[in-house]
């Protein structure tokens, strides 16, 4: 949600800042803008509503050109999406501002400015941080002196980056809460709230930590931590292909990222599997000491991580022995909780920078559980450095919106979990451990079989191309994948699901079947295979149209009203990480159907960073 670009150089800036904006596009946003100083000593903007698309033929028109640069995308928090709210934010055509995050206190702050003099032209939060800066300027004429003054007075989550006509020959920013990096080229420098946008001009990077601010010159970088003390951060080499922004073959990220799934779930695996059990030593060196003390599992998670956790449970219980809550993030954190002794608290999330997981970390962090543990695909976010054990996910930049490839491997480093808590409390039943081993080495061949069957997939998706509603159901640790596949077709065909345990049918939802309401249906061939084939029934007694995938062993064929996908057979534990292969396609040709924006949703971001 939200971007942040900035650029310092000996060559005209503009195209860089917009290139970056683009390659920011996944986050989600609602306008966009660029500010610019130009050789005559002033900063120059232009902002749009909508799309980079809708800025650029602006700029064509009336260019900007300069050599000291930032620019945003913005996803409206304070103030509806117009161009007056449109960053960057002004402050007496001296100052330039961007931001992403929330400034909580930006009421009594903006009262205050006003009394100062200060007229605002926004509804944002932000335009308070540009007169806020301006106004400190007139005290502490050094910017990045000001801007350590001015975030003293700020109370929220920010990642911010300004510019001033006073001090040409810099940009400076700070994190809060919000991530930035520091990406390092050769008489130029450049910034970003991610890697991603900046990998067309280096590959070299430094990440700002919580409470940082630095100061970006053509040739150099200062860097100082909360305490205002200078530091040296790491710079870190990206070696990820530019690939990873490239649609390729595909006709979106998110089809591309849906036929990873393979590879990436094979990358997580690599390095974790002995001949025949799970090295713990790859969740840390102090992993097994800390496991071996493990009594209760406390998850936390937001949107499709969260499903993630809530497959999670039944392993940890149904393998391992082990007691497990699974729950929201934003709901964890605003309760009471009480914590069983020994507890292992952990941390899903994709980005590592979710807002709602991030604050719900911290405040376990006082509540005192046994110690954290994140499952995170970005090796340098937040999450993974605040938590006190880590294992990544490899599943590489995740462009579009919905999440595909990020929740497979999420499943599969829980899988992980599982088994190196079982291994290492000694509770996991005999054999247990050698024989998922063995599956997961066959996963990613299984996965391939899976995405084999996209065009009997794309086929039935027809049915649903008229349709407004959907039921999913599942039953067991294929729940929570109903729950996915549901979340997936309303996120990008705008269709409304809704999914239940297909034992609760009759207690409620029997009531919406019709014709015009088709049910998704996942049925591995396990012991709730016969429970299932009644529920089924009772659909179809209905009138309802009915979408099975099932197990080819699972004796269930095509008849009237009801379409049958032979799924290939897997062990039961492992089919909730199949069975999302087919949810995920349905849902992509049923939004490729609408005509809907597959990669970009309406109305959502792609690494949520505020409430």
């Amino acid at each position: 949600m939200c971007g942040i670009v900035g650029a310092i150089a000996e060559r005209n800036i503009t195209a860089i800042l917009v290139e970056g904006l683009k390659r920011l596009e996944y986050r989600g946003y609602d306008s966009a803008g660029v500010a610019v100083l130009t050789a005559d000593g002033s900063i120059q903007r232009c902002r749009r509503v909508g799309k980079v698309s809708e800025l650029e033929p602006a700029l064509a028109a009336d260019p900007l050109v300069g050599k000291l640069g930032i620019a945003h995308t913005r996803w409206a928090t304070h103030g509806a999406p117009t161009e007056h709210n449109a960053h960057p934010h002004f402050s007496s055509d001296e100052v330039a501002v961007v931001h992403n995050g929330i400034i909580e206190n930006h009421e009594p702050l903006r009262e205050r400015l006003k009394e100062l003099g200060y007229v605002f032209t926004s509804q944002t939060d932000t335009e308070v941080i540009a007169h806020l800066l301006h106004h400190t300027l007139k005290s502490v004429p050094d910017i990045a002196d000001a801007l350590k003054a001015t975030v003293q007075q700020l109370h929220g989550a920010y990642g911010l980056a300004a510019i001033s006509v006073q001090q040409p020959d810099r940009l400076v920013a700070a994190r809060s809460g919000s991530p930035l990096v520091i990406g390092l080229g050769l008489g130029e420098n450049f910034l970003a709230s991610d890697q991603l946008a900046l990998r067309q001009v280096t590959d070299r990077f430094m990440y700002l930590e919580e409470g940082d601010i630095a100061e970006i010159r053509r040739d150099n970088v200062q860097i100082w931590d909360a305490s205002g003390a200078p530091v040296q951060r790491e710079t870190v080499q990206y070696h990820e292909g530019a690939e990873a922004a490239d649609k390729g073959e595909y006709r979106h990220f998110m089809m591309k990222e849906i036929h990873e799934q393979p590879k990436v779930v094979q990358r997580t695996l690599e390095g974790r599997l002995g001949q025949n059990q799970v090295l713990v030593q790859a969740f840390g060196p102090q992993a097994a000491e800390l496991f071996g003390k493990v009594r209760n599992v406390q998850i936390v998670a937001c949107g499709t991580s969260y499903h993630a956790g809530m497959v999670a449970r039944y392993w940890l219980e149904g393998l391992a022995g082990i007691p497990c809550q699974v729950e929201v993030a934003s709901e964890f954190r605003y309760r009471k909780v009480v914590v069983q002794p020994d507890t292992l608290f952990v941390s899903i999330s994709q980005s590592g920078e979710t807002a709602d997981t991030l604050a719900a970390l911290r405040n376990a962090k006082q509540l005192g559980f046994l110690g954290s543990l994140a499952i995170c695909n970005v090796g340098i976010s937040s999450l993974v450095r605040e938590s006190d054990l880590t294992l990544l996910t490899q599943a590489g930049p995740e462009i579009g919106v919905a999440s595909t490839k990020a929740f497979t491997t999420q499943l599969v480093a829980l899988m992980l979990l599982t088994l190196s808590l079982g291994q290492v409390r000694g509770t996991l039943a005999q054999g247990v451990e050698a024989e998922l081993v063995e599956e997961l080495r066959r996963l990613p061949t299984r996965l391939g079989e899976a995405l084999a069957m996209d065009t009997t997939i794309e086929k039935i998706a027809e049915l649903f191309a008229e349709k407004h509603h959907t039921l999913f159901l599942g039953r067991g640790a294929q729940f929570p994948v109903a729950m996915e596949g549901a979340l997936k077709l309303k996120e990008i065909s705008y269709i409304h699901a809704e999914a239940y345990p297909a034992g609760e049918l009759k207690h409620g939802p029997l009531a919406l079947v019709d014709k015009d309401m088709p049910v998704v249906t996942v049925a591995p061939n396990n012991e709730l295979l016969e429970k299932l084939k009644s529920n089924l029934q009772e659909v179809r007694a209905r009138g309802g149209e009915l979408v099975v995938f099932a197990d080819a062993r699972a004796n269930l064929s095509n008849g009237p009203g009801t379409h049958v996908v032979a799924m290939p057979h897997i062990i039961d534990a492992l089919a909730p990480i199949l069975y999302t292969i087919p949810l995920q396609l349905l849902s992509y040709y049923v939004a490729v159907l609408k005509g809907t924006d597959v990669d970009q949703p309406r109305n959502l971001a792609k690494s949520v960073t505020v409430e």
